[in-house]
């Protein structure tokens, strides 16, 4: 195996304890009878410390993927103990803090885009605001926005990528887990997913990367193992396993054919013959820059396109920026909002003793069918006062109207009212009676 020699890669890291411990790690599948059929993971010893983009590299079936299930609880390890934010893998409390991208994207495909995200963060009891401010700002970081309201099962495999990006990250984890994460995307969501992992990476981001493409992790990570079979075959960082002793590169202007032979025949002089310029090429364009340049162009143009767009800048919360409307939620909800006393029940009516006051003193002292007057300052309410010297007998020859003597009985008796009368509530107006 391989080995680096240790260097200080990652101080603000050094020291720390580590964000996951895997010490002899074996994971061996069996068949129907118990009996060893595969063995994906063999006597697996590494750990990821706090801060490190860590690279998990591999060929297809080195035990990369399988590895990860033992680190998220997902797989039970044979043998070996692993531990993950310093507890076992299963414990549900250390979930809330990891971000997982599988190798393939199970979405639902009845759901749209906004509706896909807005699932994942109600699993990790988010509030509406929070949602609502992520799913925007993620939506247009995978470049989405235009398609957020189309079911996913319309989705290509590099849209389902991106909206798979977008779930990993609406908890904001201090963990993040990404198990081929350029698989499907096109070069221009490769590039963004690269420099994602990078801004997250100097945010202070625990990243895990597993890929068999080299080109991804090699711009990507601070330090990387390389598996086969199941095994460590190297370890270390980028420039410790890439630097090549055995040549010397030299960059300069361009120079003429008389330059390069007198530089050759001055290494030769030099080393006594035995070295000299091997090899002189002109620089050329790497095939992504000349790809994104021509798609820069197209965009510039206005080139109209159904697939996803590129993405916006990374997501606010993301960067540790807090908006404005976030800060003001935040302050908002600090300061404990003074509850409003309560207004007292109103007390139900119970019956008006005036008004059977002077309905019995009316039935008493007046004329069958001589009304009450009603009190002035009541404007129609409930309140009677007594009968004025005007209103005591009606003019001779005027049939009688206004009090139903079954009413009067109903309210004195507490009984139904009468074949009198029809009952009403008080204060209503009465039947005319029977002259």
């Amino acid at each position: 195996m391989v080995t680096a020699p240790a260097t200080a890669w990652n101080a603000s890291g050094a020291g720390a304890a580590p964000v996951v411990a895997c010490q002899k790690l074996t994971k061996v599948f069996k068949d129907f009878w118990m009996r060893d059929r595969v063995r994906a993971v063999d006597e697996l010893s590494l750990d990821i410390r706090p801060r490190e983009v860590f690279g998990l590299l591999g060929p297809n079936g080195s035990g990369k993927s399988t590895t990860i299930k033992m680190i998220l609880g997902l797989l039970r390890p044979t043998r070996g103990r692993i531990a993950v934010f310093g507890k076992p893998p299963h414990e549900v409390d250390i979930k809330r803090r990891i971000g997982y991208l599988p190798e393939e994207s199970y979405l639902y495909p009845f759901l749209n885009a906004r509706e896909t995200l807005d699932y994942y963060a109600k699993l990790f009891n988010l509030d509406a605001r929070t949602r609502a401010r992520r799913i925007d700002e993620l939506l247009d970081m995978v470049g989405l926005t235009g398609a957020q309201f189309r079911p996913v099962r319309e989705y290509s495999k590099g849209m389902q990528r991106r909206i798979g990006i977008a779930q990993a990250l609406i908890n904001d984890p201090d963990f993040l887990i990404l198990d081929e994460p350029t698989t499907g995307l096109d070069p221009i969501g490769t590039k963004q997913v690269k420099d994602l992992i990078m801004e997250l990476g100097r945010r202070g981001k625990t990243i895990l990367l597993s890929s068999h493409l080299l080109s991804d992790v090699e711009d990507c990570v601070d330090r990387m193992v390389i598996l086969y079979g199941g095994r460590i075959r190297a370890e270390g960082t980028c420039e410790q396993l890439l630097e090549s002793h055995s040549r010397t590169s030299i960059e300069a202007d361009s120079l003429d054919d008389a330059t390069l032979e007198e530089i050759d025949r001055v290494i030769r002089a030099r080393s006594g013959g035995h070295k000299s310029v091997l090899r002189v090429s002109r620089p050329r364009q790497r095939l992504e820059d000349l790809f994104l340049d021509i798609v820069e162009r197209a965009r510039s143009e206005q080139a109209s396109t159904s697939g996803a767009i590129s993405g916006g800048k990374t997501a606010a919360f993301l960067r540790g920026a807090e908006t404005g409307e976030a800060l003001i939620e935040k302050l908002v909800s600090a300061v404990e909002t003074p509850r409003a006393t309560p207004a007292p029940a109103p007390t139900p009516a119970g019956p008006d003793e005036s008004l059977i006051g002077s309905l019995v003193s009316g039935a008493a002292g007046t004329p069958q069918g001589v009304p009450p007057v009603m009190d002035s300052g009541s404007s129609g309410t409930r309140g009677v006062g007594p009968p004025t010297p005007a209103s005591a007998s009606p003019p001779s020859g005027t049939p009688a109207t206004g009090v139903d003597r079954s009413l009067i009985d109903s309210l004195l008796n507490g009984g139904p009212a009468g074949d009198g009368g029809e009952s009403s509530v008080p204060g209503s107006k009465g039947r005319e009676p029977t002259p």
